[in-house]
Parts: C-alpha cells; sequence; structure tokens
C-alpha cells in the first residue's frame, strides 16, 4: 500500500498518530538491475548529502534511498552480481519538504531506514510526517509506518538476526519480521 498525504498550511500541535503500515507494492521494474544509482535533487552544499544514504549489506548488495522533490523518499538496490542498480522505486510518496537526513541501518538482510517531511522544514519548523521503514529479502516491498507531527525518530536498531527492528526516541515502535509494525 502506497500512503499519500496531504498536509495542511497550519501547525498542528495535537499528539503523535501513527498510520497504518504497509508496503509499496513489487513492481516489474523494481527486480531489473539495468540503472545507475539516482541522487537527491534537493540542493546541499558539502558532502556528502543527508538527502542520500548507502548501506552495505552482509551479501554485498547495497540499498540506496534518496529524497526526490515532488516526489517522497526513493529507493533504489544494488546487485554484485549484475553490477547495476534497479530502477528507483518511490517507496513513501509527499509533496512536502525533506527534514533532517535519511539514516539506515542493516543486520542479517533486514534494512531499516528512517527519514522525515514537513511543509516548513527549510524553516527550521519540525517534520510532520516521520518515516520508519524496513525492507527485507529482495528489498522489493517495504514496510512504512508514517507518525504525525512528532519530531522524527532518533534511532533505529536491528537485532542480530534480522528479525526485530525497534525505532527509539522518547517512545517506542517495534517492527517484527512475524507480524509488521506493531499493533498494525
Amino acid at each position: 500500500m502506497t500512503l499519500t498525504l496531504a498536509v495542511a498550511c497550519a501547525h498542528q500541535t495535537s499528539a503523535p498518530v501513527r498510520q497504518p503500515s504497509g508496503s509499496a507494492p513489487a513492481s516489474p521494474e523494481s527486480t531489473a538491475y539495468a540503472s545507475e544509482l539516482e541522487k537527491s535533487d534537493l540542493p546541499w552544499t558539502g558532502s556528502p548529502s543527508p538527502y542520500d544514504a548507502v548501506v552495505e549489506l552482509g551479501d554485498g548488495r547495497r540499498v540506496a534511498l534518496h529524497y526526490r522533490r515532488g516526489k517522497g523518499l526513493v529507493e533504489q538496490h544494488y546487485s554484485p552480481r549484475a553490477k547495476a542498480w534497479t530502477v528507483p522505486k518511490v517507496i513513501y510518496r509527499t509533496t512536502t519538504d525533506a527534514c533532517q537526513g535519511i539514516h539506515l541501518r542493516t543486520d542479517n538482510g533486514t534494512v531499516a531506514a528512517i527519514a522525515d517531511f514537513g511543509p516548513y522544514c527549510y524553516d527550521g519548523e519540525p517534520p510532520t510526517e516521520s518515516l520508519a521503514a524496513v525492507g527485507v529479502g529482495d528489498l522489493t516491498d517495504w514496510s512504512v509506518d508514517v507518525t504525525r507531527n512528532f519530531d522524527g525518530w532518533e534511532r533505529a536498531t536491528v537485532s542480530e538476526d534480522g528479525q526485530r527492528v525497534v525505532f527509539g526516541r522518547s517512545t517506542t515502535l517495534n517492527w517484527s519480521r512475524a507480524e509488521g509494525f506493531e499493533g498494525r
């Protein structure tokens, strides 16, 4: 399920509300290793850009996430056998501004991602869409949980066996391979 959100211009101060988790549907292009690595189109001086993140898995595959203006959070993964990246796929669609950076963690074939969006982030406002995302296996499906009006997850911890992920800040959000996001 792809989540599409429209965010009003008014700043909301209500308590965080969790959206149902879901997975971006697999597409035939997502498994075709024939692309170059795409980068974020958001301006950034210096290197590396916080709007691009890459992590290597234990089997040599790599996963890259980046922000694209007007699209949202985009994923690609690399096959060392094919020596190429998959076609870029939006795993979370939004038109609001990217906030902060993208943070990735991995263990035993599980990739956890933290990303944030909000309409006034460039002006220093906190995010209105805080994402926790998890990809496993062939990485064509991602479970995504959105917390609204939350200052973003500070950390993601992947268990050594890759079966569980804990996203934390002042509260926690749990994900497991068996059940997905807790209570979803």
